[in-house]
């Protein structure tokens, strides 16, 4: 092999650094944990195996770390790769699966864990959350390995569950997902990680996931909003306005921190700030620092055909004046959504903020239910400037700059997690609460 051969491109490693970087800001990773993989064609047309190099730091991977296989032989090189490389290497031999990216994804793992006796056939995961339902199918496999990390077993089981699921677990080790590409695999092993730590909070507050799973399975679309858009794996780097720098700025900032802040996982959620006759539009909104996503430019008039995230966003504008729109998909408040006060049949209908910052923004968040209508969404928009959807996320709205609406689901987010922690210690949140929250 030539020695260019074993050299990065600056695109390739420039993805593999910020995905790095990335996995270990939303704590995927531990500082050497987890590996990165995809298929590559050098300079002479040959395909490759581009893998990460065996106990490298992720979040800050040197090129020297980045290791080039020959698909069909066996290849020394003056490195060593992951010691998961063969499992990687049969996942990239799935039809149409380009990338596939490991991780240690701790929610998802800890939601996984069970005291059976071994060996045993643990259950599949299943997501009540509605990107952890939607993007992986319904469930997760979970298989107890005796041996669970670089073992012949691993090599076999995972690709083949990888073959009819995006996401498998190995019990206690970490999951693996797959995809078109190093981003696709990204976003659905952040699903994945999101969707247990949702799992783990409504175990904290005490709703019983048995009852909510089934309910689910029988009627998915009771339970959720609307399916997010399908992936797309083009086109992140588009930007309609590339001229208008500080709009162009503000973007990148807040789809950076929505990310940072863990308000949506990975290029999930929305963003938008209104035009004269048209809105910029960023529909992949958790967008990581050096990942970025598309920002578009586009009428900001209803039309046929429209994604359902993007007709939410035109018609808040059409039927109300505020100048900016937000979507998250927040696990604290999604969590809480489903909260009922001890006593009650049904789940709370408002999140009361009991903490000082939160009590001054907010008398109550709404929560409404998974079909709420348009004029009820808006209405409660109008008067509350956010909402929690059941099964939806939250929404928020500001009238002037992206910052304020940012404000909104960051403040939610704490809102929900010193409610969480209440619950967690066993604290009365009626009595925490103030009274005239009460009156709403």
């Amino acid at each position: 092999m030539t020695g260019k051969d074993w050299q990065a491109s600056e695109e390739l490693l420039g993805l593999f650094q910020s995905l790095g970087r990335a996995s270990l800001l939303v704590d995927l990773q531990d500082s050497h944990s987890g590996n990165m993989s995809v298929k590559w064609k050098d300079r002479s047309g040959r395909e490759k195996i581009v893998i990460t190099a065996t106990g490298s730091q992720k979040g800050d991977l040197e090129p020297s770390q980045i290791c080039f296989l020959s698909l069909d032989e066996t290849d020394y090189g003056h490195y060593k790769a992951s010691s998961e490389t063969d499992v990687h290497a049969r996942i990239l031999a799935l039809p149409g699966v380009r990338a596939s990216f490991h991780a240690h994804t701790k929610e998802l793992v800890t939601a996984t864990f069970d005291d059976a006796d071994k060996p045993g056939a643990p259950a599949a995961f299943v997501p009540i959350d509605p990107l952890g339902w939607h993007v992986l199918g319904g469930e997760v496999p979970v298989d107890w390995l005796a041996v669970p990390s670089g073992s012949f077993e691993v090599i076999e089981t995972v690709p083949r569950r990888l073959a009819s699921h995006p996401a498998t677990v190995v019990q206690t080790h970490g999951t693996f997902a797959r995809g078109r590409t190093l981003p696709e695999a990204f976003y659905v092993l952040n699903i994945a990680n999101t969707s247990g730590y949702i799992a783990r909070l409504l175990e904290t507050i005490g709703v019983d996931l048995g009852r909510l799973r089934t309910a689910i399975r029988a009627d998915p679309a009771a339970h959720f909003a609307y399916p997010p858009s399908p992936y797309e794996t083009e086109g992140d780097d588009v930007c309609d306005f590339p001229d208008e720098e500080e709009i162009l700025k503000e973007f990148r900032k807040t789809g950076n921190r929505v990310f940072e802040s863990r308000l949506s996982p990975f290029h999930a959620g929305s963003i938008s700030a209104r035009g004269v006759d048209d809105l910029l539009y960023a529909g992949k909104g958790a967008m990581p620092r050096d990942v970025g996503g598309p920002l578009r430019r586009l009428p900001i008039a209803a039309a046929a055909g429209d994604p359902e995230e993007l007709r939410r966003h035109k018609l808040i504008y059409a039927e109300t004046d505020f100048q900016t729109v937000m979507h998250c998909y927040q696990p604290e408040a999604e969590a809480l959504a489903h909260y009922r006060y001890p006593g009650e049949a049904e789940p709370a209908d408002r999140v009361v903020p009991i903490d000082a910052e939160g009590g001054f923004l907010y008398l109550v968040i709404p929560v409404l239910p998974p079909k709420v209508d348009d004029a009820e969404f808006l209405a409660k928009l109008h008067q509350y400037k956010v909402v929690i959807v059941r099964g939806g996320g939250v929404w928020a709205v500001g009238a002037q700059s992206l910052s304020e609406v940012l404000h909104h689901p960051s403040s939610v987010r704490e809102i929900c997690l010193y409610r969480i922690g209440a619950i967690q210690r066993g604290l009365d949140l009626r009595k925490m609460e103030p009274k005239k929250a009460q009156k709403w």
